[in-house]
């Protein structure tokens, strides 16, 4: 009622108004990538787990570094079960009540290497987290990128059929005037069926690549998406990615792991010697007879030490080195995935700039072409089809490829995750 009573001019003025006020509402409530990884990051049950068994771990070894818990020993020593005396704590003169207690001194080296020990297992535990944290972020980054690359194919489908049902419009236009056939209305029709196809598939993928990224950042997901970072850059620098890839979190888990190896080998190296438990007892005769006092020290005897320390110490430093090879050879093996991913990546850039450059402004000009032709009678409207799905593909293929290099690129600017700190 209020618009109708506007000038031209006004009601221009007014709609202009509205639509800034929609874009700006809705750049206001969409989800960027950035908000995304912190969501995912607040919702992580993972890197809580991870933090948990690191505090365990430095409980643990604050607790190994003490001296084991003192025993006490109580006794009843030669009482007799027969005779006269039998079952009595005062009659006889060897008859004593004993109270004692005994503590092993575990020497400080083996202590201190029992503590070393559990924190190389928090170290493992705090490695394992940024691990976590370098997968959540590139899992959360490519479900985000997948959903944002099929919102965009299914725009590309709708205006493509919303092209195509104009030019089912001018074949029934033609066929009515006498100057098309029935055949060419049907293949029209035909052409937007098939990108109708196409569009239900996709809205399949939409569907599929929002339920990935609601198990990452929660109801979250149902929000419009904001505009996606660049992708020709990364973190990632390939004239020292050697260097680089030494923080990778699963070579520092490895590198931890080795470390808690190597605590193991010197736990095993500190128990060649032998702790020594000492005794103190007092026992309590009958009142007749003296009481007395024990001191004892016990010392284990290692009687076959080459078949049995010596054994375990060469076993706990063959772990270490196992896991010393095994990182090495994961060193290797990501150095080189890395480079191939890079490669890949950079292809797909020089993919991408051919199809803006040469293919989709040819794939334009010669649906522009045909359908100037047909418009003149020069050209049959099954060449206009042609060049359209010439034109629907060229496009598609462009945004499955740049959705592809998305995929690469979340992949190698997430392989450390981001704000790690060496």
């Amino acid at each position: 009622m209020f618009t109708a009573s506007l000038c031209p001019t006004h009601r221009l003025a007014l709609a202009l108004v509205l639509s800034f006020a929609a874009v700006a509402a809705h750049a206001e409530n969409a989800l960027t990538l950035d908000q995304a990884l912190r969501l995912a990051q607040d919702r992580s049950r993972q890197l809580s787990a991870q933090d948990e068994a690191a505090s365990a771990a430095r409980e643990m070894a604050v607790a190994a570094g003490q001296l084991p818990d003192p025993a006490l020993k109580l006794g009843v020593n030669n009482l007799p079960f027969n005779g006269e005396d039998r079952f009595s704590l005062t009659r006889d003169f060897m008859t004593m009540r004993s109270v004692g207690v005994m503590q092993e001194l575990t020497r400080t080296d083996k202590r201190k290497a029992r503590s070393a020990r559990f924190e190389r297992e928090a170290e493992v535990a705090e490695a394992g987290r940024e691990l976590a944290l370098a997968n959540l972020q590139r899992d959360t980054a490519r479900a985000w990128l997948e959903r944002y690359y099929q919102e965009r194919m299914h725009e590309v489908l709708v205006a493509q059929r919303d092209e195509a049902r104009l030019q089912i419009e001018a074949a029934d236009a033609a066929y009515r005037g006498g100057r098309g056939s029935q055949a060419d209305v049907f293949a029209a029709r035909a052409a937007v069926a098939q990108i109708e196809d196409r569009i239900a598939q996709t809205e399949r993928q939409i569907a599929t690549a929002r339920t990935q990224l609601v198990r990452w950042v929660g109801a979250a997901a149902g929000q419009p998406l904001g505009t996606p970072p660049s992708l020709d850059t990364l973190r990632l620098d390939p004239a020292t990615l050697d260097t680089q890839l030494v923080h990778h979190p699963q070579i520092a888990v490895m590198v931890k792991q080795e470390e808690t190896a190597r605590a193991d080998a010197d736990i095993a190296r500190a128990n060649k010697r032998a702790d020594w438990s000492a005794e103190l007892m007092v026992s309590q005769r009958g009142p007749a007879y003296s009481n007395m006092i024990s001191f004892n020290v016990s010392i284990p005897w290692q009687w076959d030490p080459k078949n049995r320390q010596d054994r375990e110490l060469a076993a706990r430093l063959a772990i270490a080195e196992q896991m010393r090879a095994q990182r090495e050879e994961a060193s290797r093996e990501h150095l080189a995935e890395a480079r191939m991913l890079l490669q890949e990546w950079q292809s797909n850039r020089e993919r991408l700039a051919h199809y803006d450059g040469s293919l989709i402004p040819l794939a334009t000009e010669r649906t522009r072409a045909a359908i100037a032709a047909y418009r003149g009678g020069a050209a049959t409207l099954g060449a206009v089809l042609d060049a359209r799905r010439n034109d629907i593909d060229t496009r598609m293929e462009r945004l499955r490829i740049e959705m592809d290099s998305a995929r690469l690129w979340a992949q190698l600017e997430y392989l450390i995750p981001a704000g790690h700190k060496p």
